[in-house]
């Protein structure tokens, strides 16, 4: 390998669970440059690697956690991990990131990302230091809650608990709920498509990463600093995203269902809350009332991930971290509560409990309408009471889905298969793509880029910003959010755009998407002048056909992007009421295929498409 590669430590650690070793690889400037690294990277070893037959709680899997060539700078937000495995809830692709300073402390080790494959024979947790990695037992932290198993394993390294960062999984993971999420430095969350049961099915409860003193070599320090700088004034100046600036993801009216909320697993557009309620869901209450102490990322300037302290009522003195925007709609509006701290206990205890709160939200919110509908009693319940807005009720059925006890164990399964199971009406009632992803919480029939982007994801989640920017890649402007033509035509020009900036190591927030900062950023890291916003789109859209073609030998079948009657349904109230996706939907599949370059009928990108990312070898395999 050339000393002169900048941006790079050059190297992954992987780690062999079954046998107990660690090896040191590195990869050549071109393979880099060509996957970039996070996302791309982990999307490379995932199809490489894990051949069809492979399952997702097989020790073959492979669980692969990288940053990116602007990982631990002093570009903002640099700590992001990008997680890549194959998952529970599609049996297919995930990649789900987080931020925190998991990333930036694995590249000051000296390594860009770690490859796990096998299982441990025993409960373990793995230490990451500059010299490798240590192997040791942890028997004694199962059962423990991620909050727990971070401030043990902290203690046991001996170092300032600022020095460690620890990803672990909890209850939930340890007893493979397919919805189980990777918990990274309280509160950041590894979170769709089960990355936290894989972690289970390897025996693996904690990852720690140390600071270590390894310098990340740069090739023109001050012009990556002064980007970086420039940046954040843009963000900040931004008419939408400066509020997010100002309060991180707890936006001020962050439950007010003019805000795309979806209210009482979207039966309606409207709830009964009065202005003084709704007004604690918002950020100026919270931070008033809440005694938010600063838990910021690395080199985030955002006023975000602030701990707090309740102050009211029953929960008074639980401290948690501030929910997010999802997280407030999941156990707000979504199930019918209208009371802030009940919603903010609920958030916490999916964290500790290692749960994504999206699937989470939406399994509870069918079983309350179940419920409400009389078509489930306290008899299937376990004599739990899930009337809307029944905060305990909802912790009670938490406790049995993480621990799989009674109908726990079925709702464990994830919305899709939970719904399969019970039968009757609900799979109708309840929120699902036809592969096994739910939406992220919001009511996505309101906005058809996002739905559409979820019926066709690859990863069980969005793969395009949910508020796109289409004019900074040269693109018209999105005009009208219920044409068919022009959200699949956007969809498919935009995909990459997320990938490259998940494959750089840098968070979403005070990044965003736009090539003309994040080009400029990446070619003073590496010192690649010649690189382009076009090999950046390209980069990502590698990624992307690189999990599309994992899934179809994984089994994928075009039928399955198809969203559950519910997912589908025109609103019966409200600013889109009458407005159906369903009608449409089949001219929006064949125009995104078309524009894609994969084949219609098997969903397998097309040859000269692969060929045109290099992905000559992938296009052997599906094209024999």
């Amino acid at each position: 390998m050339s000393t002169q590669l900048y941006g790079y430590a050059g190297k992954f650690l992987r780690i062999d669970l079954t046998n107990r070793k660690s090896s040191e690889e590195e990869y050549d400037e071109a393979t880099l440059r060509k996957y970039i690294g996070g996302t791309g990277f982990g999307a490379k070893i995932l199809y490489e690697e894990v051949p069809p037959g492979v399952e997702w709680s097989d020790p073959e899997n492979r669980l692969t956690l990288a940053s990116g060539p602007l990982g631990g700078t002093a570009v903002k937000g640099s700590g992001t991990v990008s997680v890549v495995c194959k998952g529970p809830l599609t049996n297919g692709s995930t990649s789900s990131q987080a931020n925190g300073f998991f990333g930036a402390f694995l590249r000051l080790s000296g390594y860009d990302g770690l490859i796990i494959q096998g299982a441990a024979p025993q409960w373990t947790y793995l230490v990451i230091t500059e010299k490798g990695v240590e192997f040791r037992d942890a028997e004694d932290f199962i059962g423990k809650n991620t909050d727990e198993t971070e401030d043990l394993i902290k203690k046991t390294t001996g170092l300032p608990v600022s020095s460690v960062s620890v990803a672990s999984i909890g209850p939930a993971g340890e007893n493979l709920v397919k919805f189980a999420a990777i918990v990274i430095d309280k509160g950041h969350v590894v979170a769709h498509n089960g990355p936290g049961a894989v972690m289970g099915s390897k025996k693996l409860k904690a990852i720690a990463v140390t600071r270590g003193k390894k310098k990340i070599n740069v090739f023109d320090s001050k012009k990556l600093t002064a980007t970086s700088n420039e940046f954040l004034k843009y963000i900040r100046n931004d008419p939408d995203w400066g509020e997010v600036y100002n309060w991180g993801m707890v936006f001020e009216k962050a439950a007010h269902p003019s805000r795309m909320k979806p209210i009482k697993n979207l039966q309606t557009r409207f709830i009964d809350i009065s202005p003084e309620d709704l007004e604690k869901f918002g950020g100026s209450y919270i931070r008033k009332h809440y005694s938010p102490k600063r838990n910021s990322c690395w080199a985030c300037p955002f006023n975000h991930c602030n701990m707090i302290e309740i102050s009211e009522g029953p929960y008074v003195g639980h401290v948690a971290e501030e929910p997010e925007a999802e997280c407030i709609s999941a156990w707000g509006v979504l199930i019918g509560n209208t009371y802030a701290p009940g919603m903010i206990i609920t958030n916490s205890d999916c964290d500790k409990y290692g749960l994504d709160a999206n699937e989470a939200g939406w399994v509870v919110a069918f079983m309350m309408e179940m419920y409400d509908k009389g078509l489930i009693t306290k008899a299937d319940t376990a004599g739990i009471d899930l009337s809307w807005g029944n905060i305990e009720g909802v912790r009670a059925l938490l406790r049995l889905i993480i621990s799989r006890r009674g109908i726990g164990d079925i709702l464990a399964e994830g919305v899709l298969r939970a719904t399969r199971q019970i039968g009757g009406e609900a799979p109708k009632m309840a929120v699902y793509v036809n592969s096994g992803n739910t939406s992220r919480t919001h009511d996505l029939r309101l906005r058809w880029n996002e739905l559409f982007d979820t019926v066709v994801s690859n990863i069980c989640t969005i793969e395009n910003d949910g508020f796109p920017r289409p004019t900074e890649y040269g693109l018209p402007p999105l005009s009208n959010t219920f044409d068919p033509i022009e959200v699949s035509t956007m969809t498919a020009k935009l995909k990459g755009g997320f990938q490259f900036l998940d494959s750089l190591g840098v968070c979403k927030f005070p990044n965003r998407q736009v090539p003309k900062f994040l080009v400029p950023m990446l070619q003073a890291a590496t010192g690649w002048q010649d690189f382009t916003a076009d090999e950046a789109l390209k980069a990502g859209k590698r990624a992307i056909n690189l999990f599309r073609s994992f899934n179809v030998r994984h089994g994928f079948t075009p039928d399955k992007e198809w969203p559950s009657p519910r997912m589908g349904s025109a609103p019966l109230d409200g600013p889109a009421q009458g407005t159906s996706i369903l009608p449409a939907l089949p001219l929006m599949l064949d125009n995104y295929y078309k524009l894609m370059g994969w084949d219609r009928a098997t969903g397998k990108p097309l040859p000269e498409t692969l060929k045109n990312l290099g992905l000559e070898k992938v296009s052997k395999d599906l094209w024999p």
